[in-house]
């Protein structure tokens, strides 16, 4: 949701609030990078098929990680399930609404431990029309299943949308998991170097041309419209066409990478360039990156 963060920087409107799963198949059942996906996007729809029986504060965080991050409208991130939850909590209407969703697309990593899936909320409550939001959540495999490590919603306004299942973001084999911690810093101080090089890169080209640099064709914004925008140079189009950034930004608060270092998520802040009185000064933001393998450039996917 970086587009929905930068525009808000730019034109400064006001920043508004807009079930476990079952166990894991065998590993010897999941032979694919298709079968991967096809296992979390179902680990999504149980938590979704679940959380139809409770208020959305109580039944979206069984798929929270305990440490999992959720940027906030309030300019900060939720660290943590317990922070998640309390801030879930402090908005009355999710204590009392229940939610259902549905993936429309996914991604995993080639080690079968990383993946990102995203899609469409309907939050139903007694007495009011129904409201629909758009998701994008980033999953690490634990030994309890699949879970949650980073998430986000933004609402879907009026407006046709697309709910057909789009073709899943697949590496072209499966490698073994590395476990070796020191190889999986050296991935993921990569992909932060990458982050700020692409905030760099706009400030001597511009968004526009950033975005489609840095991004891949298959790439997915949330945007701020009822749908999800795809193609990077689409998204590239959606800038403001400034000829340098208002804004820069940073993975200043974290990453996660996969080890086998094709797949991994950043979050950080974006920050005015010159910000107006009152604006804040902090708009928290999260991206999922990908790369066909571990020599090739990095390319934002989704966020």
């Amino acid at each position: 949701m970086r587009l929905a963060a930068i525009l808000i920087a730019v034109a400064m409107p006001a920043l508004a609030s807009c079930a476990a799963a079952g166990p894991a198949q065998p590993e010897s059942m999941l032979t694919s990078p298709q079968a991967i996906a096809d296992e979390l996007l179902g680990a999504d729809r149980d938590f979704a098929a679940r959380a139809a029986d409770g208020p959305l504060a109580t039944t979206l965080p069984a798929m929270f990680g305990d440490e999992v991050i959720m940027p906030l409208p309030t300019g900060a991130f939720a660290t943590g399930k317990p922070a998640v939850v309390a801030a879930l909590s402090a908005n009355p209407t999710n204590t009392v609404a229940k939610a259902v969703w549905a993936p429309v697309g996914a991604g995993v990593a080639a080690d079968g431990m990383h993946g990102f899936t995203y899609g469409f909320m309907t939050i139903r409550e007694d007495g009011e029309p129904d409201r629909r939001a758009k998701y994008l959540a980033y999953w690490v495999k634990r030994p309890i299943g699949w879970r949650v490590a980073a998430y986000k919603r933004a609402v879907s306004g009026a407006g046709e949308v697309s709910i057909a299942l789009r073709p899943a973001v697949l590496p072209p084999r499966l490698v073994a998991e590395v476990n070796d911690p020191r190889v999986i810093e050296t991935k993921r101080a990569g992909l932060m170097a990458t982050e700020q090089a692409f905030s760099d890169r706009a400030q001597l080209v511009g968004l526009g041309p950033a975005f489609a640099e840095f991004g891949s064709a298959e790439a997915m914004n949330m945007g701020r419209g009822a749908d999800f925008t795809f193609r990077n140079q689409a998204i590239a189009g959606s800038m403001p066409p400034d000829p340098k950034s208002p804004v820069t930004w940073a993975a200043d608060q974290g990453a996660l990478v996969a080890s086998s270092g094709d797949l991994g998520v950043t979050w950080g802040f974006i920050h005015p360039v010159a910000p107006p009185p009152g604006q804040s000064a902090n708009i928290p933001f999260f991206t999922v990156w990908h790369r066909a393998t571990p020599q090739a450039p990095w390319r934002y996917i989704a966020e």
